[in-house]
């Protein structure tokens, strides 16, 4: 298949696309294509359909009988058989779905399917049974059977555990967002400090760009305020609801205002079960669920600590609701009335640099260490890369590590490659890497990790002053980052 020259990016997307229903193998097989809204799913697989000539069907909130009634009508409409299609219940529509590809492989893709199986939750088991691997119906059909969803939790259970499809699936794809670097790209953005920026604030979500603010981007760091002001912060825009939406838009959400308050005690800082729990004036156990579902639809992250076993941090794993819950949901009812955002921007701007930005920077940090530095920069090619604190008893304090690099190994521990850390607005210099220095002679000490060829890394957004760079170009221990690598 010709990817659509439109299309940005999802190369690899398009090309396990390609090898599911390229394959002319008989016998029917099903996929599984997930990915948070407005990520180009839809998109991704009409292309796909219009490629190869096969099958699209949009599901839509209905009734069990009209979607089916609907499903009949599109399908006849493709297949044009000699009489209308009328299904009296799914089983008829899916082995017609696999009549289709009884001549050739041919691709069917049934978008918003947790839309159909939520108003028939017995869909999954008709599918399971008509996929059953001996079944004439399928092993005498070619055809591609792709489902599409939005809902994250619903889509995440469709093939775990004790699902009714679990080992039907031949193709299960997730559609991330793009890249921190990829997303630099798609906006047209060259200023890697810009760029940074603005990702803090929306992430690598396709849509944004094009579809929600028809083309306007920061021109420059002189417009980033500017254009917070008249983008996000605007009430007269798809984006300025868009972190809420995404909240109400998942079925398991039965209280958005509890889920709300939980991004906005972890954008506020609080990292751990007990310090969400505080900030929200409950019990723990409380927050338990709300906590579980916001990491099953891919909006809360738990990282574990790289020194401390059994302890973890909790992170927003959206830019965009750590945007909204950190800057705007405490001042909600003012960013309503027109005229606001300014004023509303210049009393949060702090706030943002402070509560938003350096967090942010920090994990780019990791990202760029985990999926685009060269190995050779720590030696060898990392297997974790996490945030962690070091205990320091003689000191009677601890040291927190904004960025440790990680590598399994055959002889027991595993090698720290490297440990660094990461300052967005301070200029770096021989304090920050004494204090590395100590940090891994504590880590040398407890003995836990190897750490005979550790390197040591100060990553800042602001650069680093001249005693730094000349002892870096003595030492071979020591990195020296900045935004210009980090966006590479």
């Amino acid at each position: 298949m010709e990817k659509p020259q439109e299309m940005f990016d999802r190369e690899s997307e398009w090309a396990a696309l390609e090898r599911f229903v390229a394959d002319d193998r008989p016998g029917a097989t099903l996929g599984v294509v997930s990915g948070r809204r407005r990520q180009g799913k839809t998109f991704l697989l009409d292309a796909v359909v219009r490629a190869t000539g096969g099958f699209y069907f949009g599901a839509t909130e209905a009734a069990d009988a009209e979607s089916l009634r609907r499903f009949s009508d599109s399908l006849t409409r493709f297949a044009t058989p000699p009489t209308a299609f009328h299904f009296a219940d799914w089983f008829e529509a899916i082995d017609a779905v696999l009549a289709l590809g009884r001549e050739r492989s041919i691709p069917v893709v049934i978008d918003e399917f947790p839309y159909l199986a939520r108003a028939n939750p017995e869909l999954p088991s008709i599918l399971q049974q008509a996929f059953g691997p001996l079944r004439p119906e399928r092993t005498a059909s070619r055809t591609r059977l792709l489902l599409c969803g939005s809902a994250m939790s619903f889509m995440g259970r469709l093939l775990s555990g004790g699902a009714p499809l679990r080992g039907r699936a031949g193709l299960e794809l997730l559609v991330p967002p793009l890249d921190y670097r990829k997303a630099a790209e798609f906006w047209g953005i060259g200023d890697p400090g810009l760029a940074m920026r603005t990702h803090a604030v929306v992430g690598g979500t396709p849509a944004y760009p094009n579809e929600f603010l028809r083309g306007d981007t920061p021109r420059d760091r002189e417009d980033f305020d500017d254009w917070v002001i008249r983008t996000v912060l605007n009430p007269q825009t798809p984006l300025f609801r868009e972190g809420r939406y995404l909240l109400a838009e998942e079925a398991d959400v039965r209280d958005p205002a509890l889920y709300l308050s939980v991004l906005s005690a972890v954008a506020d800082g609080n990292a751990t079960r007990n310090g969400i729990a505080a900030y929200l004036g409950r019990k723990a156990v409380d927050i338990a669920h709300p906590i579980d579902v916001l990491e099953d639809i891919g909006l809360l992250r738990r990282d574990a600590d790289a020194f401390r076993k059994n302890r973890s941090a909790y992170r927003i794993a959206e830019p965009l609701i750590a945007f909204y819950a950190g800057v705007m949901r405490p001042m909600w009812d003012q960013l309503q009335r027109p005229g606001m955002a300014a004023r509303v921007w210049k009393t949060s701007r702090r706030r943002f640099d402070s509560k938003i930005l350096g967090p942010h920077f920090e994990q780019l940090c990791r990202d760029w260490a985990l999926y685009h530095a060269d190995p050779d920069r720590f030696g060898d090619l990392p297997t974790s890369v996490a945030s962690g604190v070091v205990n320091d008893p003689a000191a009677k304090t601890s040291h927190e590590v904004d960025v440790a690099v990680i590598a399994a190994s055959g002889e027991g521990r595993p090698r720290l490659l490297a440990i660094g850390e990461a300052k967005w607005q301070e200029v770096m210099g021989r304090a920050h890497l004494e204090r590395l220095e100590r940090i891994r002679h504590l880590l040398q000490a407890a003995g836990t990790f190897d750490t005979s060829a550790t390197r040591l890394m100060c990553l800042s957004g602001a650069g680093h002053n001249d005693h730094l760079a000349a002892l870096a170009a003595e030492r071979e221990d020591l990195l020296l980052i900045g935004l210009p690598e980090l966006y590479g």
